[in-house]
């Protein structure tokens, strides 16, 4: 009889085991492409069922670290924060008139990386005007990740990746764990660099690092063709549920059939 506890109760850690293995693939129905695939999302990022979009962020992570505290399981506050972030996005719109001016003018490659980028950090920091704790949070993820409270300098990214270009590709990216955390992955994927050694996008707040998509011609939503862990799964939750009651259940007339002898 002890031996067949041993083994429903083996049998109910493998199916637990099982079920812990599918919770990436699980939250990863949110979206069409799967962020967890990005490799700088998922240094941003960490997946969480209880959250609204299946990902919250990193404690860990230098970026959005300081937004983990924050419950990820609420819907009135995720709502708020895509809200704001959805503004920010449309505002980024901005620095296109910019280059586009800039260019006509004739200016060089180096004055238009150096004012989109001065730019896109005095938007980063607009969007949080009427938000001192979220401007606090932000100057904070800012100083741990550029050394400077207001955000990676034109000269700071210049350094880091030796061409202006680049500069100027960084001004019009945005943070992919941050959009992942707020359901906004698969609408601006487009949007993020793209890294030669996936096949996923990759970049790097939560308020707001690509070779941009002209405003007009943004990724359309993949709101309605996703599959939410809460619906189009919900056969994978069922099988695994079943699972794990059926090797409750087993256990359970095995220890007290145990007892009456």
């Amino acid at each position: 009889m002890k031996k067949t506890v041993s083994t429903s109760l083996a049998f109910l850690i493998a199916v637990m085991a099982l079920f812990s293995f599918s919770i990436p693939a699980y939250a990863a129905g949110y979206y069409v492409h799967d962020p967890m695939a990005n490799p700088k999302a998922a240094a941003d990022i960490v997946v969480n069922p209880n959250a609204v979009y299946g990902y919250s962020p990193d404690p860990d992570s230098p970026r959005l670290g300081v937004y983990a505290q924050y419950d990820w399981s609420d819907k009135a506050f995720v709502a708020k924060m895509r809200q704001e972030r959805e503004e920010y996005h449309e505002s980024v719109k901005e620095l296109y008139q910019i280059k586009e001016k800039m260019q006509a003018e004739g200016k060089s490659v180096e004055e238009i990386a150096k004012a989109v980028s001065d730019r896109r950090n005095e938007i980063r920091l607009e969007c949080y005007k009427n938000d001192p704790e979220g401007l606090a949070k932000l100057k904070e993820s800012n100083l741990k990740t550029f050394g400077n409270e207001n955000g990676g300098t034109p000269e700071y990214f210049y350094k880091k990746y030796g061409s202006w270009e680049t500069v100027i590709e960084k001004a019009f990216s945005t943070n992919a764990g941050a959009d992942a955390c707020l359901g906004l992955y698969d609408k601006y994927y487009d949007t993020y660099i793209i890294d030669s050694n996936t096949n996923q996008s990759t970049t790097g707040s939560i308020s707001p690092s690509t070779s941009p998509a002209k405003p007009d011609n943004k990724p359309a939503t993949a709101d309605s063709s996703k599959t939410s862990p809460k619906t189009g799964d919900e056969s994978i939750a069922v099988i695994l549920t079943g699972l794990v009651m059926t090797s409750a259940v087993v256990i359970g007339v095995a220890t007290l059939k145990n007892r009456n002898e």
